[in-house]
């Protein structure tokens, strides 16, 4: 990769962690400054002692060099421990905030894309790279912290250093500036030698994480979730999965066996990085002697080159790992990239929603297909829904009303024609603006792990008095009261462990009071009641119709238990709305689907 687009992938990474982790950089950086500087402090004072306990060993010089070193220390500590206290406790909150990036990207990116199976691969890889890896932000977190070193460090040694080479002993061998060739050519070829290394331990490092991936799935899969998730330890403890989990460990330790080699090549590398570093700092010892043995300099200043020139080699090994760090990070950061950036390819308008509640949704033409797939799934549509009507859309499974659904909140748009509110493109309004006139219950509804009073919010801060009233009216207030923490009491134990579980039922009628709770307009139920009863599914039915009896209310069945009371009935079979009429008009076709769907399920309704 070239180095401008590292450089830009660079930049981007830091503007993503000031978005996600503000002040986490920036206390890094102040931290690893600070602690970079004071050894070399340390370093300086301590030549000082030297050379004036071997000259005039003036005592009150002796304090103060004393002084410098003690009170630099102290306060040098106490401000880098409150950045570290900082770093920490940024460092640590940056692993739950990561998570957020990707929860982000889903909740904007089209419908369409999240059941993309090639994109989800996609989101999955930048995943790994992001966490599987220990690479990506994390990685850019930690080298910008030795990068700020290697910067700190070799202004500081050049600084300690410099005197060295300016020096004079007398003799023209050992003063002559000509030592600075081979000293610069040892640190290129320590550089070069480092970076070779470092690369070559990259690489046993990534085919070793090939063969990891599956192991860290596993791992988590065996671990976790097949034991741990309530929805799989019931069939875990009735059929025995201990054998297959036992079976699946085995092959992970027989996996691990293989790794000893990847552990010993990336031992190796570490190994002659040491011997390298080890050589540079014996030359560096070697040339100081010399020229102090010439009388070049104080002997106290020994202290000072050799511990400065020793950093000054370790700071030039860092600066070349840094910039190899940087090669690896920044091709997994483009991984991640390449996946936030996939562009939304939905159309949004920012058309706003006219107030009152005297709308008219109209279906002209409409046709679709999945994306990826030749066989329509609703073809050639019409319909109309009028606001105050009672419409039920029914059909045999596969018939397209979810379909139908899932357009009419524009999770997707439609391949052909054109869906309409009060006449206009419904791709011409803001899409937040179109949804505030629906109320969704959908066929697998989800409660969160939150208060009740946010489930049926759908917000931090919701009106516990309303929540109360849409409790009562989907007659829950009895359980409501059980509730220790009444609209506070946590749903489920993820969260809390003072949280309760509710039976499907309940579960059931939490989503209807969402619905309620939300009082929009229009009212959807998606087959929510699927999982009832035909007579059970008739009273929820028959009970919300009179809690909305001034909204507009659309039901999706492929049962017939909402069609008595409502003001029209459309009928799909294969994609296509084949009758429309109310139950007394359509039941007397003898001809028609409704008849046969009727019939076929008259005897639960007698």
């Amino acid at each position: 990769m070239k180095l401008k687009k590292r450089f830009e992938i660079t930049k981007r990474g830091y503007a993503v962690l000031k978005q996600y982790c503000p002040g986490l950089i920036s206390a890094k950086v102040c931290a690893s400054a600070l602690k970079t500087l004071l050894p070399y402090i340390v370093i300086w004072t301590s030549a000082k002692v030297v050379n004036e306990i071997s000259n005039e060993a003036r005592i009150q010089m002796l304090i103060v060099y004393v002084l410098i070193a003690v009170c630099s220390s102290l306060v040098f500590s106490m401000i880098i421990s409150a950045f570290q206290k900082v770093t920490d406790e940024k460092e640590s909150a940056m692993w739950n905030y990561f998570p957020k990036i990707f929860a982000d990207k889903q909740m904007s990116m089209d419908f369409a894309d999240l059941e993309d199976q090639d994109i989800q691969k996609q989101r999955q890889k930048a995943e790994e790279n992001l966490f599987m890896f220990g690479n990506g932000l994390a990685q850019l977190v930690w080298d910008t912290a030795g990068l700020v070193s290697v910067v700190v460090g070799l202004t500081a040694s050049i600084l300690l250093t410099a005197s060295l080479f300016i020096s004079r002993s007398g003799n023209p061998v050992v003063d002559s500036y000509l030592w600075l060739i081979p000293g610069a050519a040892v640190l290129m070829f320590a550089g070069f030698y480092t970076s070779g290394l470092k690369k070559k331990e990259q690489k046993i490092f990534d085919k070793w994480m090939e063969g990891s991936v599956w192991y860290n799935r596993a791992f988590k899969f065996y671990g976790h979730e097949i034991y741990a998730e309530t929805e799989r330890a019931m069939d875990a403890r009735i059929y025995s999965h201990e054998r297959v989990a036992d079976r699946e460990i085995a092959k992970i330790n027989e996996h691990k066996k293989t790794d000893k080699k990847y552990y010993s090549g990336m031992s190796g590398c570490q190994a002659l990085l040491v011997f390298a570093t080890g050589i540079c700092n014996a030359l560096c010892y070697i040339f100081v002697v010399i020229k102090a043995s010439y009388g070049a300099f104080e002997v106290g200043n020994i202290v000072q080159y050799v511990g400065a020139l020793t950093l000054l080699v370790q700071s030039f090994g860092e600066l070349v790992n840094a910039d190899s760090e940087n090669k690896i990070y920044t091709a997994h950061l483009e991984k991640l990239f390449e996946y936030l950036d996939i562009p939304n390819k939905k159309q949004t308008g920012k058309l706003k929603v006219e107030g009152g509640r005297d709308h008219c949704i109209e279906f002209k033409n409409v046709s679709f297909k999945y994306p990826g797939s030749d066989v329509y799934v609703l073809k050639n549509v019409n319909a109309r829904i009028d606001m105050g009507k009672k419409q039920a859309f029914v059909g045999a499974n596969g018939a397209g009303k979810s379909t139908f659904v899932k357009l009419l909140c524009r999770l997707y748009d439609p391949d052909e024609g054109v869906i309409l509110l009060d006449g206009k493109d419904i791709r011409e309004y803001d899409p937040a603006e179109y949804l505030k006139l629906f109320s969704f219950v959908f066929q697998d509804f989800k409660l969160f792990s939150f208060p009740l009073g946010q489930n049926l919010a759908a917000d931090m801060v919701y009106d516990k008095e309303k929540a109360e009233d849409c409790i009562k009216q989907v007659s829950l207030y009895e359980r409501l009261q059980s509730m220790k923490d009444g609209t506070d009491t946590y749903l489920y134990k993820d969260i809390s462990p003072d949280g309760i579980d509710v039976s499907g039922g309940e579960a059931q009628k939490i989503a209807l009071a969402r619905a309620l709770y939300k009082d929009a307009p229009i009212v959807v139920l998606d087959e929510p009641t699927a999982a009832l009863d035909p007579i059970a599914e008739a009273k929820v039915y028959s009970d919300f119709s009179d809690l909305v009896r001034n909204k507009t209310a659309v039901y999706i069945s492929h049962r017939l238990s909402s069609c008595r009371f409502c003001d029209e009935i459309l009928v799909f079979e294969k994609g296509e709305i084949v009758q429309k009429g109310s139950h007394d008009e359509l039941v007397k076709n003898t001809d028609g689907k409704y008849y046969e769907l009727w019939n076929a399920q008259a005897q639960y309704y007698k």
